[in-house]
């Protein structure tokens, strides 16, 4: 496919709102694409190179793509520096000047396809070193100058990440289902595939070259992708739990950042399937290796070539020996802090459970199954422990588990049931919840992780902040709904972190996910980044907050930057825990 027949595309989807019409148009497109450019052109409709997993970015400001577009287009950078200044988008400036210069036939047109477009963003994103920038604004330059003014207008928004087109993965796994089936019938199975494997480009060539069935039976995980977390549900009572899970596993539940360990053992060899590496993935599924340099040493307690482990990485006070905080662990995201954090801040990895090895899936195995692969394949040692567990079916035995590891400081319990396949995402009752609240009088059975929606500045010392409060609100499908406004909890200090947070996230429009009363308009609106995690008293019904829910006393735990938004509580949890406060 010519570049300038998926640049028509990408203008009929530029073009329209309606979610429907966008999937048909993507269905399309994806029935013309060849198994050879579909997952290429998946990633440039998203804006991007591959699946965000991967952590290919461009590292290219406004400044170098005017000058990439002055060179394409042999203007001076200060005529197209006003020019973007009164149009307000470099990809309309390109595409204003790729027109001027196509009725002056100053340059010739290549016409390039899919595939050759594609490689030369590639490989200007992988251009590192020294003269790396002025490489890339020549290589972008180059390309400029070989698009039609169509093309450019697209292309020249992707190395800044503001293509824009309104639409995520999971509008991708409708598409494709249209295009299978002419409904949205198959999302469900193609949302099995993509938890296992979060690349919707992969998912689309699979589809592609071996039919949904054989693609969906043959997705299994591997390592170096990350698989999408497990997650727990909220049950009242140990009773309603054996009632609903029968014989259950019971863990301590540990305050700490949840990684999925990806290792790979390096033979020796120069090719790609000998090298070895390690990557840690969180639960919003960036690389976070670079946190923890104790991983080095993760050869020496695996008992296998590959592996994928789910584990708990708790931060170790080092002076005192004791466990840290999860606030602790997460200073270690400071990265030209970390020589310093190091010696402050130790960390252990709680292992408790194994979905992969040697290349063998483990997660239609058991909790028990897999518990027994994992004794045999990890030894223990000074920077990895296998979690403790204990079986049970008696709802007593698990509030004296519970008692004696929130004694011990643990957060509360993990409960598990112990014949369940390992499947991401909260689905069944296959993992709950049993936490410590942090105030006795509160009536909820939990915190809940926000999504910040804006800010006032406030009254008083407040005022000096820059921030009094913030407006925060859950997950209701695609749009996110108020729930409360945040004022407590904060420190000095965290005032000072959060108006730092939050002014780098300011868009000057309401977004449109938002549905909110106008009497909890703020002073500042932000885009849905930033997750909090807070606590409560109770829930109350609301007239006015969109989510038709409140919150009472509410104050921030910590900021949750493990968490993307799609991992927010959702409208459907906020009214869980509301009938089981009721409850």
């Amino acid at each position: 496919m010519l570049f300038k027949e998926l640049a028509k595309y990408l203008e009929k989807l530029e073009g329209t709102s309606s979610r429907i019409s966008i999937t048909k148009i993507l269905a399309d497109l994806f029935n013309k694409s060849s198994s050879e450019e579909i997952d290429k052109i998946t990633y440039l409709v998203l804006g991007q190179l591959a699946s965000a997993y991967e952590g290919i970015v461009f590292n290219m400001a406004d400044k170098m793509v005017i000058r990439a577009i002055s060179e394409a287009y042999r203007k001076d950078n200060k005529e197209v520096t006003q020019l973007y200044k009164k149009l307000g988008d470099l990809g309309e400036v390109a595409c204003s000047l790729s027109k001027l210069t196509a009725s002056k036939k100053t340059l010739p047109s290549k016409n390039p396809s899919v595939l050759e477009v594609y490689e030369k963003l590639l490989n200007t994103a992988g251009d590192e070193g020294e003269n790396s920038q002025e490489r890339k604004v020549k290589s972008l330059a180059e390309l400029f100058s070989s698009l039609d003014f169509l093309s450019v207008r697209f292309v020249a928004r992707i190395p800044l990440g503001k293509l824009r087109l309104g639409f995520s993965d999971k509008t991708v796994l409708d598409a494709l289902s249209w295009m299978i089936k002419g409904d949205k019938s198959m999302k469900p199975l193609l949302e099995r595939a993509y938890q296992v494997l979060p690349d919707v480009g992969l998912i689309a060539k699979k589809v592609k070259k071996e039919g949904l069935g054989k693609a969906v039976r043959n997705i299994k995980p591997v390592v170096g992708a990350p698989v999408l977390p497990m997650l727990a549900q909220r049950i009242k009572s140990p009773e309603e739990m054996i009632e609903k899970m029968g014989k259950v596993s019971v863990e301590p539940k540990l305050d700490g950042l949840r990684l999925s360990l990806h290792f790979k053992r390096d033979r020796g060899g120069s090719s790609a399937g000998q090298q070895g590496f390690t990557k840690a993935f969180t639960r919003n599924l960036n690389d976070n290796s670079w946190m923890f340099p104790e991983l080095k040493e993760i050869g020496s307690y695996v008992k296998a070539d590959n592996i994928i482990l789910d584990c708990e990485a708790v931060g170790l006070d080092e002076e005192t020996k004791q466990l840290a905080n999860f606030q602790a662990t997460m200073t270690r995201r400071r990265k030209h802090e970390i020589g310093n954090t190091l010696k402050k801040v130790g960390i252990k990895f709680f292992v408790f459970d194994i979905l992969s090895k040697d290349g063998e899936n483990l997660m239609r195995k058991t909790y028990l199954e897999r518990r027994r692969v994992l004794e045999s394949t990890i030894e223990p040692g000074k920077n990895f422990k296998i979690v403790d567990y204990e079986l049970t079916s008696d709802p007593k035995k698990i509030e004296d588990i519970y008692k004696k590891d929130t004694m011990s400081g643990y957060e509360g319990i993990m409960v598990k049931k112990a014949d369940a396949f390992y499947v991401p995402g909260r689905t069944g009752w296959r993992w709950v919840k049993m936490k410590q609240v942090e105030k006795a009088a509160s009536k909820l059975a939990d915190t809940l992780d926000l999504i910040v929606m804006g800010y006032s500045l406030g009254k008083g010392k407040r005022v000096g902040f820059g921030v009094g409060q913030f407006l925060a609100g859950v997950k209701d499908g695609r749009k996110v709904k108020t729930t409360t406004k945040v004022g407590t909890g904060l420190t000095d200090e965290r005032f000072r972190e959060i108006k730092e947070r939050l002014g780098k996230l300011e868009v000057k429009d309401k977004p449109k996910v938002y549905e909110i009363h106008k009497n909890y308009t703020p002073d500042y609106w932000v885009k849905p980044s930033l997750v909090v995690e807070v606590a409560a008293d109770e829930i109350t019904k609301s007239p006015t907050h969109s989510a038709g829910l409140a919150l009472r006393f509410p104050r921030l735990i910590r900021f949750r930057d493990d968490k993307s938004p799609n991992e927010a509580t959702t409208l459907g949890e906020l009214n869980e825990l509301f009938k089981i406060q009721k409850e």
